[in-house]
C-alpha cells in the first residue's frame, strides 16, 4: 500500500505569519519524505481571508517542495483546471515536472466555490454545471495536446489555438509547413513539455457516478475523500468496471484510486480526539456548508433532519483518529473491503498546532506504516 500526504494549508488568525506557515509545510513534507511517504499533494483555493484555505497555487507550492526534497512525488489536489488558461497550466506543470526530475502527479478539479470561479473565470461558474463540465473537459483535452511535444491546433467551444490570422516571418524561425500555411501560423508547440512521457499521471477529484465514469473511461485516476466504507464500495466498483471496459483489461478493485482520509494518531483515543477535534471540525463546518452531509451517508442510508455534523457523527464513518492500533485497523478495513492501494493522510487541518501534526506523522510512520509494508 502507498501512503501519501494531503496538505491543505490553513491557519486561522495567522495570515500575517504566512512565511512561518510555509516553513511548517516544508518541514512536514521533508519529514514525510524521510519517513517513506510516496507523495505530497497541495490544494488550490483563492480569496480566503478566513485563512481556512490559503494555497492559491499548488503548482508553485509544489516547486518549492520539490526544491527541498529528492524522492517524494509532488501532486496537486487539485489544480482547478477551469480557473486556469489551459496553455499556462500546461506550461507550468511541464516546468514543475522538469524542475522536480519527473516527480509530478497532476491532480485536476472543476471548482466548487462561486466566489473563486466568478472572479477568475466566469465560464467556470459552478451554478452552471453543464458548462463547467464542458470547460473542464476541453481544458484537459488541450493539456494533453500541449504536453505531446508535437505541433497542434485546437478549435473548441471555449478556446481556439493558435489564434487565427497571425503571420510569421523570421529568419531564425523559418515558416515551415510544420506550423504555418501560406505564412500564417496554423499550429503551435508548447515548451517545455514534461519530463515524463507522454505526460505525468493524471488524477481527478471525483465523487458522482457521472464523474467516476468519465474519469475511468478516460484513463484518469480518481481521488475520493468523504464517503464511508460501505458507500465507497459502489463507487470503487463503478470505477473498476468502467476502467476495465475502457482499457480492455481487468482492473483490480481499488486500482487507479486514491482516498483521502482525515488522520490523527496519538497515544490514547482520548488524546487523539482532544487534540484534533477542533481543527477537524473547522474544516467540516466550512466545507459542509456547501456540500451538505449527503456524501457522508452509509450505503442505503437516507439523509434526514436528524443527522447533525459532529465529531461523533464522523468518527465511525470516515475518520482515522485514535491510537496507532486503532488507525491501523481502520486502514486494514479499507484495504480489505475496497481494495484500497493508495491512502492520503489529511492531518494538517486549519488551526492544528504544527508540533502536534508532526507528532501524529511520526507515530503513523513508526507504528502504522510498518503493518502494511509487505
Amino acid at each position: 500500500m502507498r501512503f501519501s500526504i494531503f496538505h491543505n494549508l490553513g491557519a486561522p488568525g495567522r495570515l500575517g505569519e504566512y512565511a512561518q506557515v510555509m516553513n511548517e509545510a516544508r518541514e512536514f513534507a521533508i519529514a514525510a519524505e524521510q519517513a517513506g511517504f510516496w507523495s505530497t499533494w497541495y490544494t488550490e483555493h483563492h480569496f480566503g481571508h478566513e485563512a481556512i484555505e490559503i494555497t492559491p497555487n499548488p503548482v508553485l507550492m509544489g516547486a518549492d517542495i520539490a526544491a527541498r526534497t529528492e524522492r517524494i512525488r509532488i501532486g496537486q489536489a487539485a489544480s482547478i483546471a477551469t480557473f486556469w488558461h489551459p496553455l499556462r497550466l500546461a506550461e507550468d506543470i511541464a516546468m514543475l515536472d522538469q524542475l522536480s526530475g519527473g516527480r509530478v502527479e497532476v491532480g485536476l478539479g472543476r471548482g466548487l466555490y462561486g466566489r473563486e470561479a466568478l472572479n477568475l473565470n466566469a465560464l467556470a461558474d459552478p451554478r452552471d454545471q453543464e458548462q463547467n463540465r464542458a470547460l473542464y473537459d476541453e481544458t484537459v483535452d488541450i493539456l494533453r495536446k500541449a504536453w505531446s511535444g508535437e505541433f497542434f491546433s485546437h478549435q473548441g467551444r471555449f478556446y481556439e489555438f493558435p489564434a487565427p490570422g497571425v503571420k510569421w516571418n523570421h529568419p531564425l524561425s523559418p515558416a515551415t509547413d510544420d506550423y504555418t500555411t501560406a505564412g500564417v501560423i496554423t499550429k503551435m508547440q508548447v515548451t517545455p513539455f514534461p519530463l515524463q512521457r507522454p505526460h505525468p499521471p493524471l488524477w481527478q477529484v471525483i465523487d458522482s457516478p457521472r464523474s467516476i465514469r468519465a474519469a475511468a473511461a478516460d484513463g484518469v485516476q480518481g481521488m475520493f475523500w468523504l464517503p464511508p466504507v460501505s458507500a465507497l464500495k459502489e463507487r470503487f466498483e463503478l470505477y473498476r468496471s468502467t476502467a476495465s471496459h475502457a482499457s480492455g483489461r481487468e482492473y483490480a478493485l481499488g486500482e487507479g484510486i486514491g482516498l483521502v482520509r482525515d488522520v490523527y494518531v496519538a497515544d490514547t483515543m482520548e488524546q487523539a480526539r482532544a487534540e484534533f477535534e477542533e481543527a477537524l471540525m473547522t474544516t467540516y463546518r466550512w466545507i459542509m456548508h456547501w456540500r451538505g452531509l449527503s456524501n457522508l451517508m452509509e450505503a442505503g442510508e437516507e439523509l434526514t433532519d436528524a443527522h447533525e455534523l459532529s465529531f461523533d457523527f464522523l468518527h465511525t464513518r470516515n475518520l482515522l483518529v485514535g491510537t496507532p492500533e486503532y488507525v491501523a485497523g481502520k486502514v486494514a478495513e479499507l484495504r480489505d473491503e475496497v481494495g484500497l492501494e493508495h491512502l492520503l493522510l489529511w492531518t494538517t487541518h486549519p488551526g492544528l498546532p504544527h508540533r502536534k501534526a508532526m507528532r501524529s506523522l511520526e507515530l503513523f510512520a513508526e507504528k502504522v506504516m510498518p503493518e502494511f509494508s509487505a
